[in-house]
C-alpha cells in the first residue's frame, strides 16, 4: 500500500469538488452557477445545499427553517446570549460579540454538543433494533453508562415548551411522521414506563427531524450551530442602547462566597 504524504500528495493546483470563485466571470456552489443556476434560492436552502450537497423541496426548507426559528430566544440570562449582551456593555464589535456567543454555543450539555450526541445515540438505537435488540435494554444501558440520555430531560422544567408549536408546525405543512420520529416517540414511552423522570425535548425531535430528513451526524452539526444566532441580535443591539456596563452589573457584597478569607498580600 502507498504510504500517504499529504504536502506531497496534494502539492500543486488546488483541488476542490466545492466550488471556486473565478473572478470577473462566475461562481461555482457545488456544481451550480451561484447567480445564475441559485440566484432564487433562499439562505435557508443555499446553506443546507452547501452543507450537504442536496437540494431540498419548499416543505423540508420549511422543516430547517422551524428548527432554528423555534429556539431563538431573546434573553440575555441565557448563558451563550449573556456572552452577546456583555460584548455589547463593553462596546464590542457586533462580528466578536456573535462569534463569542456562538463559539460557546457548543456547550456540552445545553447546547451543539447534546444535539450532536442525540443523533448518534438515535441512529447507533435503529442499527442495534435492526440487528434485533430490544430498546428498553438499550435505553437501559444508554443511561448505566452515560448517567443521562441525549435529547431527553431538562435540568430546570420538566416539558419543553418548544415542542408542542414544532409539532403543530410539522402537522400543518404536512410534514410526514419518519422513522426518525417514531424512534423518538419510542423511546420517549420507554422512559415513562420504566419512570424515569425523562421527557423528550427539543433537542430529541430535531435530532429525530435531522434524521428523516437524511442528515448525518455531522451534517447536522453544521447546520444547527447557527440555531442560536437569531435571539443573540436582540440582546446585543440593546445593550448598545444602554450605558456600558449597564448589562447585569453584579455588587461583590450580593455574591454568596463560602471560601477562603481574604488574604495580605507581602
Amino acid at each position: 500500500m502507498k504510504p500517504c504524504h499529504p504536502l506531497e500528495d496534494w502539492e500543486g493546483p488546488f483541488r476542490t469538488a466545492v466550488g471556486a470563485c473565478f473572478g470577473g466571470e462566475r461562481v461555482v456552489f457545488r456544481g451550480k452557477d451561484l447567480h445564475r443556476e441559485l440566484g432564487e434560492a433562499s439562505w435557508m436552502e443555499l446553506y443546507v445545499f452547501g452543507i450537504t450537497g442536496r437540494r431540498y423541496g419548499e416543505r423540508e426548507l420549511k422543516v430547517f427553517n422551524a428548527l432554528w426559528t423555534y429556539t431563538s430566544y431573546p434573553d440575555s440570562r441565557i448563558w451563550n446570549n449573556r456572552v452577546a449582551a456583555l460584548a455589547g456593555t463593553t462596546r464590542s464589535t457586533g462580528n466578536l460579540a456573535m462569534s463569542a456567543a456562538l463559539a460557546i454555543s457548543e456547550a456540552a450539555i445545553f447546547g451543539r454538543q447534546i444535539d450532536l450526541r442525540a443523533i448518534e445515540f438515535l441512529q447507533r438505537t435503529q442499527k442495534m433494533l435492526d440487528q434485533g435488540e430490544d430498546l428498553a435494554e438499550i435505553v437501559a444501558q444508554e443511561l448505566r453508562c452515560r448517567r443521562s440520555l441525549a435529547g431527553y430531560g431538562r435540568p430546570f422544567t420538566a416539558d419543553d415548551e418548544r415542542l408542542a408549536p414544532l409539532r403543530a408546525h410539522l402537522a400543518q405543512i404536512g410534514f410526514p411522521l419518519g422513522p426518525g420520529q417514531r424512534l423518538a416517540v419510542e423511546i420517549d414511552d420507554v422512559l415513562q414506563r420504566n419512570r424515569w423522570r425523562l421527557k423528550m425535548n427539543y433537542g430529541g425531535l430535531a435530532a429525530a427531524l435531522a434524521t428523516d430528513l437524511g442528515l448525518s451526524p455531522a451534517e447536522f452539526y453544521s447546520f444547527a450551530f447557527p440555531a442560536f444566532l437569531a435571539g443573540m441580535q436582540p440582546c446585543y443591539a440593546e445593550a448598545l442602547e444602554k450605558p456600558a456596563g449597564g448589562i447585569m452589573p453584579t455588587r461583590c457584597a450580593g455574591l454568596a462566597y463560602n471560601g477562603p478569607p481574604p488574604r495580605r498580600w507581602p
